[in-house]
């Protein structure tokens, strides 16, 4: 019986041309129509922006507005946002960004120091009232931003801090997502057994969270820092509430609204006392420029942002 040479086995779809077929095609054109639909407004949100007055006006510029684009445009209309204000509030605008950054900044600094440590003590730690302080913290999460507006602001007005920015970032670190999302991480992420080593070895729990937990959570790390960036950055009721008091204090969020507000477009009554007239194009590079710093930060935190979408994934 002659010897047989056998070939090993090849591996799943080695070598195999995936076919287009129908249901492929299909598929490919319905995602490319909804992909379109959805980029559609936003390129020409953004050529808005990019264009001049009377562009917009003459609705010229062809296929989305691409051909109205003018460097002088933009120029012109920066140059209108940054004189927004008068001289009492000179470049109001930048100062609204910097007051974001403030209390985006603080707040996720904050949010970061407090939902980590809280995220470990309920996921490793035995003690009484955690299945309370969970519920809690759901609770918190779910219940919308608007109900804590005006306890927040007696509280602030206690104390005579309306209009300080520092009280905002203080509230802005109270973040139950955050905690939630650490909770989730710590309980499922992170190998029981490394933990219990650790504890043989003698360490403390205050020990084991700095050399241990935290080293290999950085995923956790980026997802409560980005999330919490987000949420203070776009937050609209907690600044438009306890930032009242003064024009310079207030955030982009509440700015932007500002600017609509007193554009000829919306109120032509109160633009007529302004010697600043914003119109769409100045109003469509405000709001671009305004998001300019989220897009900064997602660019930062991509790479772990990926991984950490399977936060809390059992193998099985």
């Amino acid at each position: 019986m002659s010897a047989m040479t056998s070939r090993p086995p090849r591996a799943p779809g080695a070598g195999a041309v995936r076919r287009w077929d129908a249901g492929r095609i299909a598929r490919i054109a319905f995602m490319s129509v909804v992909a379109l639909t959805f980029l559609y407004p936003l390129v020409g949100f953004l050529t808005v922006a990019l264009s001049t007055d009377n562009g917009v006006a003459a609705g010229t510029g062809g296929f989305l507005g691409l051909g109205g684009i003018s460097l002088a445009g933009i120029q012109h209309s920066w140059g209108q946002i940054i004189a927004y204000g008068g001289s009492d509030t000179p470049h109001v605008y930048l100062t609204w960004i910097g007051n974001t950054l403030f209390v985006a900044i603080g707040g996720g600094i904050l949010a970061l120091l407090a939902a980590l440590p809280t995220g470990y003590a309920l996921a490793r730690l035995r003690f009484r009232g955690k299945k309370l302080i969970l519920v809690i913290t759901l609770l918190a999460m779910v219940m919308p931003n608007t109900v804590f507006v005006i306890p927040l602001f007696l509280e602030v007005n206690a104390v005579n801090a309306v209009g300080k920015l520092w009280p905002v970032a203080v509230i802005m670190g109270f973040f139950p997502f955050g905690v939630y999302l650490s909770y989730i991480h710590f309980r499922t992420a992170m190998p029981f057994e490394l933990v219990e080593a650790a504890r043989i070895d003698g360490l403390g729990e205050i020990a084991i969270f700095q050399r241990i937990a935290l080293p290999i959570s950085k995923q956790a790390v980026a997802l409560v820092a980005f999330f919490s960036f987000v949420a203070n950055w776009t937050n609209f009721f907690l600044p438009l509430a306890l930032l009242t008091s003064s024009f310079g204090t207030q955030t982009i969020s509440v700015g932007i609204q500002s600017l609509i507000s007193s554009s000829p477009l919306f109120n032509p009554t109160t633009a007529a006392g302004l010697s600043v007239k914003l119109y769409m194009p100045e109003l469509a590079l405000a709001t671009v420029v305004s998001t300019v710093p989220l897009l900064i930060v997602f660019i930062v935190a991509q790479r772990f942002l990926i991984r950490g979408q399977t936060l809390g994934a059992v193998k099985g």
